[in-house]
């Protein structure tokens, strides 16, 4: 709210310089949510595919978590005034690749009532296909 304030009173002051540095450092930070949120989805998503690939099952609850998270990505990516995304599919894969190790942590806590410990659970699945089905289901899914 603070730069916002600032951003005012550069602008009273005709200092359009400092005011565009302020507009940049305020599209960072909104920027920056918005990755973190989609973060936070995602880390959900892969939760759920891990635990469907290990157990070799669904459950509906899964399948609901699933939903919403994608639907939840693809919302959270999407510039709704200018259009276009966040971030790109390159960005987007990288970004489920950083929620990787969370959910793998967490959903060793699940699979299985928690059989498995991180390092094990991470031997159990193949990263690079839930990687690619999360992709898929973010990219083609009309939720």
């Amino acid at each position: 709210m603070e730069e916002l304030f600032t951003l005012k009173e550069l602008l009273l002051q005709g200092d359009i310089k400092g005011a565009l540095a302020i507009v940049e450092e305020l599209e960072e930070m909104s920027r920056d949510d918005k990755i973190s949120a989609i973060s936070s989805y995602a880390v959900i998503l892969l939760i759920h595919l891990i635990k469907q690939h290990t157990e070799k099952r669904s459950t509906r609850s899964w399948e609901i978590s699933i939903r919403n998270s994608i639907r939840m990505i693809q919302k959270k990516n999407k510039h709704r005034q200018v259009g276009g995304y966040y971030l790109p599919p390159e960005d987007l894969r990288i970004a489920l690749e950083e929620a990787y190790l969370e959910a793998i942590d967490r959903a060793s806590l699940e699979v299985e009532e928690g059989r498995y410990q991180p390092d094990e659970l991470a031997q159990r699945v193949d990263k690079e296909e839930i990687l690619q089905q999360a992709m898929t289901l973010i990219l083609t899914q009309n939720l």
